[in-house]
């Protein structure tokens, strides 16, 4: 008997929206439906927008005033970090990227070690680049903003809640009570915290617990407080994943000979990765998400950015446009982050199928 043809591009979805009379009908219903609530936002967005001029007074009325977008766009990126600095959040993101896609990439020689270096590296890199210093003009952190800003809040609670989560699980899971208690009263404790309260309490906290004379960053409060929150959530991901993985593996483990902390690196947190991994890109995507309620200790992300072109006078009345725009880039990051997560669990699944 000869295999089943893989379905491809246009078979595989007229197989699965047009397979039946029943599903042919239901298929074109909901196209024709999409099309009657699409239809007046694509002519508001796009066939009666205005696309070209500089003020307000190059907007027409019953479409999109894209010009507004167009005339704050650098706000929108990058906040209010100096034209001129502009190149070294963008290094700072091209490096990340290249880091990222050399990891990812099949061929690359020694992918391990740029992965660790990378870890390591880059983020006293990007402080270096983003804030300045050693010969670097020095940029306080109140004047960044954007996109730049949430991708940074991003990455950095991230930096701080995947290894704490991991952490986090594996002490719920000990045999030593005191550890297992802690663990639990850490994970319960911010799980059951609204993360705007954290945020605003790690403003206002973090400098009186702090010793004399030192103080705290803004927009380091910040960070702190969402990846701890973040890292609570992610640990009872990794619980999860840690629960899944069959006892047997430990035993065959301990027969071969290895000790408690080599089978937990090398045989269970691989297996708990693969299984928590969903759960995991769930909420990193949250976490992006999270970043614009820092808007509360007068941090200005992408969504506060946004906010704050809509108090200049010269653009009263374009709020439509402005959440558009903001969402429409919220939508894509959010879309990377899970493809990125699909692309990773198709990955681990190859590695299992060969071992």
């Amino acid at each position: 008997m000869s295999a089943p043809i893989a379905l491809r591009g246009w078979s595989l979805w007229r197989a699965r929206l047009f397979a039946t009379p029943l599903d042919s009908a239901i298929s074109i219903a909901v196209l024709l439906g999409l099309g009657v609530i699409l239809q007046p936002l694509l002519i508001w967005a796009i066939a009666n927008a205005s696309w070209s001029g500089s003020t307000r007074a190059d907007c027409s009325p019953g479409g999109a005033c894209w010009v507004f977008i167009k005339a704050r766009f650098g706000q929108f990126m990058y906040g209010f970090y100096p034209e001129p600095e502009r190149w070294r959040p963008n290094l700072f993101g091209a490096l990340v990227l290249t880091w990222g896609l050399a990891v990812l990439m099949r061929g690359t020689p020694r992918r391990g070690l740029i992965a660790l270096v990378g870890v390591i590296v880059l983020p006293f890199l990007g402080l270096w680049l983003l804030y300045g210093g050693f010969g670097l003009r020095e940029i306080e952190t109140r004047q960044w903003g954007g996109l730049m800003l949430t991708l940074v809040l991003t990455y950095y609670a991230a930096l701080i809640a995947l290894p704490l989560a991991v952490i986090l699980a594996l002490g719920r899971r000990s045999r030593l009570p005191f550890l297992r208690l802690l663990s639990i009263i850490f994970i319960e404790f911010w799980r059951g915290v609204p993360i705007l309260t954290v945020i605003f309490l790690a403003s206002l906290l973090l400098p009186l617990i702090m010793p004399s004379g030192v103080g705290v960053d803004r927009l380091a409060r910040a960070i702190i407080g969402l990846g701890l929150v973040i890292a609570a959530y992610m640990a009872e991901a990794f619980r999860g994943g840690l629960q899944a993985v069959p006892g047997g593996q430990a035993e065959a483990s301990a027969a071969l000979g290895l000790g408690h902390w080599r089978t937990t690196a090398f045989i269970i947190l691989p297996q708990a990765t693969r299984i928590a991994l969903p759960a995991l890109t769930n909420e990193t995507i949250a976490l992006l998400k999270n970043t614009s309620l820092v808007l509360v200790v007068s941090i200005f992300d992408l969504l506060g950015i946004a906010q704050a072109a809509l108090a200049d006078p010269t653009w009263v009345g374009f709020q439509v446009e402005a959440y558009v725009f903001a969402g429409a880039i919220y939508w894509v990051l959010c879309w990377a982050l899970s493809a990125l997560g699909l692309l990773l669990e198709a990955r681990m699944a190859e590695g299992r199928e060969r071992t």
